[in-house]
């Protein structure tokens, strides 16, 4: 049992999204519930940073203004190239979207996230699945 003196530090998430309200929202809650976030704007930040900071869980928006840096990325392609690379194929990427698409939640399935929320978020709900997906306990409210 710790005494509390050595705290093992919280799991780390990214957090991806273009949005600065959404990210800072959704850090505040993570922060409150014990995690370390990490976060990006974009796919090409989302696949750097996961390379240099290998997080625990990946929260991904797969909407992206269609041409950033010149390139067409979007959360699919986001997983695809993550998946691609031995260092972080195993991080489970919980896909979280504005968009109406009923298309979408089956292709993010299919794509390899773990699960699919739609915003406005749940934000109770988005930290039940996130524990469950680390093998946490659920914090009692």
């Amino acid at each position: 049992m710790s005494n509390g003196s050595s705290v093992t530090p919280g799991k780390k998430i990214l957090v991806v999204d273009d949005n600065e309200v959404v990210i800072k929202t959704i850090s505040l809650k993570l922060q409150g519930a014990g995690y370390r976030v990490i976060t990006a704007m974009d796919g090409t930040e989302a696949v750097a940073v996961t390379r240099k900071e290998n997080p625990d869980l990946i929260l991904l928006d797969i909407n992206y203004p269609p041409e950033l840096a010149g390139i067409p990325w979007d959360g699919f392609r986001v997983i695809e190239w993550l998946q691609r690379l031995e260092t972080s194929k195993k991080i489970p990427i919980v896909v979280i979207t504005g968009t109406e698409d009923p298309k979408a939640r089956e292709r993010a399935t299919k794509a390899g996230a773990v699960a699919f929320f739609l915003k406005p978020l749940e934000h109770d709900q988005l930290l039940k699945v996130i524990r469950a997906t680390l093998g946490e306990p659920s914090a009692n409210p």
